[in-house]
């Protein structure tokens, strides 16, 4: 009886863990490349990942990327916030011959895909982590 209810415990403490880490999504990119040698990276991150690897990363490097983004960090602060309003959007779709690249929000998340003739990339960063990123930068900028 005493092992059964360890045994809940622990499995209870992970779904609480895995329901917790998983709140804000996933960031999904895949890449695949369809010829003869070919690569296939398909990498999935939780998105409540990035703010604590951005605590983690040295204060030199993100100083250095503050800097760089800092003319658009009101820009990406407001451009988070007007995705929001649009769950189900098309942004920009460009069809040229074989070549197709979109640009749409989906289920709370900024997707890009982008088809050519041997090759696609997919990207899917929810919109909240948008924020989350830009409000961390905005936290580095020396003299800020």
């Amino acid at each position: 009886m005493l092992l059964a209810k360890i045994a809940l415990g622990l499995a209870s403490t992970v779904a609480f863990a895995a329901v917790y880490t998983f709140r804000e999504g996933v960031i999904r990119v895949d890449v695949d490349e369809f010829r003869a040698g070919g690569s296939h990276v398909h990498l999935w991150v939780p998105a409540a990942a990035v703010p604590i690897a951005l605590h983690c990363t040295p204060r030199n490097h993100l100083e250095n990327a503050a800097v760089k983004i800092q003319p658009w960090i009101p820009t990406i602060r407001q451009l988070a916030k007007e995705l929001e309003k649009y769950p189900e959007a098309n942004l920009v779709e460009v069809v040229d011959g074989t070549d197709h690249v979109q640009i749409r929000t989906h289920a709370g998340k900024l997707q890009i895909d982008v088809h050519e003739p041997g090759e696609s990339v997919h990207v899917a960063v929810p919109i909240a982590t948008l924020e989350d990123i830009s409000s961390q930068l905005t936290e580095n900028i020396p003299g800020a």
